[in-house]
């Protein structure tokens, strides 16, 4: 049986071998800046390395240090998992939801909308629109308004106060969230066959939900896979938006995040031993909530 294996691979190779011929640019480049630095963090997790220096084999005791004794870890943690349970799903159904809605209008309007509301994830002065409403002193758009209006006597540090940072912050992710995924919502709406709609009404669908549930989902599951990724990923690796808003280190940690933990002992104090166990860890969480949405969009429309 394993001859007949071996034997099968090797035809079907030299069948396709033009095919891994034009693949081999992209697999190069793949495993070289997306494999090899997951497998170096893997290695350099169970390492003390400062840059300087060769790396020193510790075994489990940056993870060790990380999971029993880095409080700031754990707060981090916590932090992450708030604005990821908050922004993961809010924003994943909000962007499925205005692509729905954008698809059912005119084409011409269709692709101006797509472009209004992708525009955030990828425009670099979001924070500074946010800095600005959410400014301390009197003169910040939100203080003014409300102390106009009379709902408070003196101005609120939105900014530094812990009270306010990680509503702030998902406030921000949420207008941040029609990203790739909606992209590919968008797209994938526009490749669900129309006929299928027709069939349907004539075996008794007789409304939009049922119509969502039983043809339009089911017909964009590698959209909705590949939106539900981008949106573990973004919600789980928040980190720019506390450090632009809110400065490093917030206050009281009150928005570290595990990103900003990974830049800490990675980026300034250069323990990229610790700091590789960080992404590892951080990696493990992304790949183990990937598999569990996964498995639940699995039975959507069955």
């Amino acid at each position: 049986m394993g001859d007949k294996i071996r034997a099968n691979g090797k035809y079907n190779f030299k069948r396709n071998r033009n095919l891994y011929l034009m693949m081999l640019p992209f697999l190069i480049l793949f495993f070289t800046f997306n494999v090899l630095p997951v497998l170096s963090a893997i290695v350099l997790s169970f390492t003390n390395f400062n840059l300087l220096q060769m790396p020193v084999f510790v075994g489990l005791d940056n993870y060790r240090k990380l999971l029993l004794n880095d409080n700031i870890f754990i707060t981090a943690v916590k932090n992450t998992f708030v604005i990821a349970v908050i922004t993961g799903p809010i924003g994943y159904l909000l962007s499925f939801l205005m692509a729905w809605l954008i698809n059912e209008l005119p084409r011409k309007i269709r692709a101006i909308l797509t472009i209004v509301f992708y525009a955030p994830s990828i425009s670099g002065n979001v924070y500074l629109i946010f800095v600005i409403i959410f400014s301390g002193d009197p003169y910040g758009y939100l203080n003014a308004k409300l102390l106009d209006w009379g709902f408070i006597d003196k101005a609120i540090l939105w900014l530094q106060d812990t009270r306010y940072m990680i509503p702030i912050v998902v406030i921000v992710s949420l207008w941040m969230s029609l990203g790739f995924g909606f992209l590919s919502f968008v797209a994938g709406l526009q490749t669900v066959d129309k006929t299928q709609y027709e069939s349907a009404a004539i075996d008794g669908i007789r409304n939009r939900w049922q119509e969502l549930w039983y043809i339009t989902l089911p017909n964009m599951k590698p959209q909705l896979m590949f939106g539900a990724v981008m949106s573990i990923t973004s919600s789980l690796g928040v980190g720019d938006i506390t450090v632009a808003l809110m400065g490093f280190p917030s206050t009281n940690y009150a928005a570290h995040t595990i990103v900003n933990h990974l830049n800490d002992y990675g980026s300034i104090r250069m323990e990229m031993g610790y700091a590789s166990s960080v992404a590892v860890v951080l990696f493990a969480i992304m790949m183990l909530s990937n598999r569990l949405v996964q498995k639940f969009l699995k039975r959507v429309g069955t």
